[in-house]
């Protein structure tokens, strides 16, 4: 049996053209230092031949589907353990560190031992402030910035996931299995912490960034399903509920 299969849309389906996509950050002390995602492109590539890898329609097409979060300080980390054989994270940076201990701690930090999944392998996350939200039913992947060249490697993974932003918008952090941990992670402010891939209803759908208002109805929507996941293991059961509830729109552009 032949099935052929098309995603050509006219111009008058719902679904035609870009899914917009929204950015924002919850509430957090300097916003400043926290730069707006940005699509994925080689930068310093050459581009002056015909058949420059970096010009190839499948290149550019797989590039422009992601969007990398940059790191918003300079984290240079080393695991350790107390007198107690207590797990603790240690500023490598110690007085030339530009983010103060005190401030670092409420962002970043291990996750107990008991919900590691691998008794060797320590779990840390970095909370930030980033959303993202849309009107659309759209898939948000988590995954590491694979495309991007480290001098010095990561000792470890990232821990991804995927769920849907139009359903469940929550605060993004990173998190990291550190498979190596006589291996300091060393990561420089820009560089980027991760790669956010967005599917939409068809891989035809282009996506268009940009930086959303955080309304009345956008936080009492954040407040009526935040902090689920603290009494609630599977909270994806939790998206039919939420989808009862969610306003028509809730996306709106932030006016400059």
């Amino acid at each position: 049996m032949d099935i052929n299969v098309t995603y050509q849309r006219g111009p008058t389906d719902p679904g035609a053209g870009p899914v917009r996509v929204g950015w924002l950050l919850g509430p957090v002390d300097a916003p400043v230092i926290y730069e707006p995602p940005r699509r994925v492109h080689s930068r310093d590539a050459r581009r002056e031949h015909a058949k420059s890898a970096s010009r190839c329609p499948a290149v550019v097409g797989l590039e422009s589907r992601y969007f990398e979060v940059p790191c918003p300080f300079d984290l240079h980390i080393g695991f350790t353990r107390d007198k107690d054989g207590k797990a603790q994270l240690r500023n490598l940076s110690g007085e030339k560190s530009a983010v103060r201990g005190s401030t670092l701690g409420k962002r970043l930090s291990l996750v107990p031992e008991g919900e590691w999944r691998f008794a060797d392998r320590p779990m840390l996350q970095l909370k930030l402030p980033y959303y993202f939200i849309t009107d659309e039913p759209v898939y948000l992947t988590q995954l590491e910035a694979y495309m991007y060249y480290r001098k010095t490697p990561l000792p470890g993974t990232i821990f991804g996931g995927r769920f849907p932003i139009n359903l469940w918008p929550r605060p993004l952090m990173w998190a990291f299995e550190w498979h190596d941990i006589e291996k300091p992670i060393l990561i420089r402010r820009g560089e980027p912490l991760f790669y956010c891939l967005f599917e939409a209803d068809g891989p035809d759908r282009a996506v268009q960034m940009v930086e959303a208002e955080m309304t009345d109805e956008l936080k009492t929507y954040m407040d009526h399903i935040g902090g689920a996941v603290n009494y609630v293991n599977q909270t994806f059961s939790l998206f039919e509920a939420a989808e009862r509830v969610r306003p028509a729109k809730l996306l709106k552009v932030r006016d400059r």
